[in-house]
């Protein structure tokens, strides 16, 4: 993939979703002493979180990289879920981050650490409320209704990095979204669909939450980053069910999240069952 500045493609005619300008972008994130190296924007691409990878296994693309598409077309969510939405209608990035002062054990918090930079940036610069669905889906109120607006994924990129990638629907209208579950930042009364000052307000969240949880050599309570998880997840204190890898499931309480970033299940046997992977849902009350 040779990428290509989006910024300077002059076929755009839907005025509601005008491109990025990632001139902007990277006068207003990439600094000296900063965590942001580069923003590329790309017109067009398969996944964000793939050719990211594929850069840094070339030795093209370093801690800091930050690529953005106006369109993906194979995009990928947890559990190989694939998703695609209209150019323009959202942001769909991936960070390139090399956090080897953190052992390793302790890289499963990036998700959920990405989790709360998105929410809060989203919050600030958008003026929603946001919530978090364990793991990493991030959450918004459309009339009265928990709706996926945003989804994130993380992945290993060689021995020392992990490619984090994020998608979020902001413009979607009712008629284009994927599933009648899925929202937007629009339909839940944004003050705001620009997405520049979007992206910027996330990554610099981002930037943040992670110069404070790496400078804690990753420990999740020293850095606050497992109490503002924690205070931020609708999944909590909600009856779920959990539906694990092997084709078990466990139906519960959700009552914490664990110094490991797992969920914990308390069940009706009376056992609290942490759980590590899986897709969890959200069960209405009796």
């Amino acid at each position: 993939m040779t990428p290509r500045d989006a910024s300077d493609d002059s076929r755009w005619s839907d005025l509601d979703r005008p491109p990025l300008n990632a001139t902007a972008l990277r006068r207003g994130l990439v600094r000296e002493g900063g965590l942001w190296r580069d923003v590329e924007v790309v017109q067009r691409t398969g996944s964000t979180n793939s050719d990211l990878a594929a850069l840094a296994g070339a030795g093209k693309a370093g801690e800091g990289a930050v690529l953005v598409a106006e369109e993906q077309t194979a995009g990928r969510g947890r559990l190989d879920r694939q998703w695609t939405a209209p150019a323009r209608s959202g942001l769909f990035f991936s960070v390139l981050l090399k956090p080897a002062e953190v052992p390793v054990a302790r890289w499963g918090w990036l998700p959920l650490l990405t989790g709360v930079a998105v929410a809060t940036g989203l919050s600030r610069s958008a003026g929603v409320d946001t919530a978090l669905k364990w793991p990493n889906d991030v959450l918004v109120s459309i009339a009265g209704e928990e709706r996926k607006t945003g989804g994130i994924l993380a992945e290993r990129a060689g021995e020392d990095g992990v490619v984090i990638g994020a998608g979020i629907n902001v413009t979607l209208r009712e008629d284009e979204l994927p599933v009648p579950a899925a929202g937007s930042l629009a339909l839940a009364g944004a003050v705001s669909t620009d997405r520049d000052p979007l992206l910027r307000a996330v990554l610099r969240s981002l930037e943040e939450w992670y110069g404070r949880w790496r400078e804690a050599g990753g420990d999740p309570g020293v850095s606050g980053l497992q109490e503002a998880y924690a205070a931020g997840c609708a999944t909590l204190g909600r009856a779920v069910r959990a539906e694990l890898p092997g084709d078990r499931a466990v139906t519960g309480e959700a009552v914490a999240i664990d110094g490991d970033g797992r969920l914990v299940i308390a069940t009706g046997e009376g056992v609290q069952e942490p759980v590590g992977a899986g897709d969890v849902v959200h069960l209405r009350p009796a």
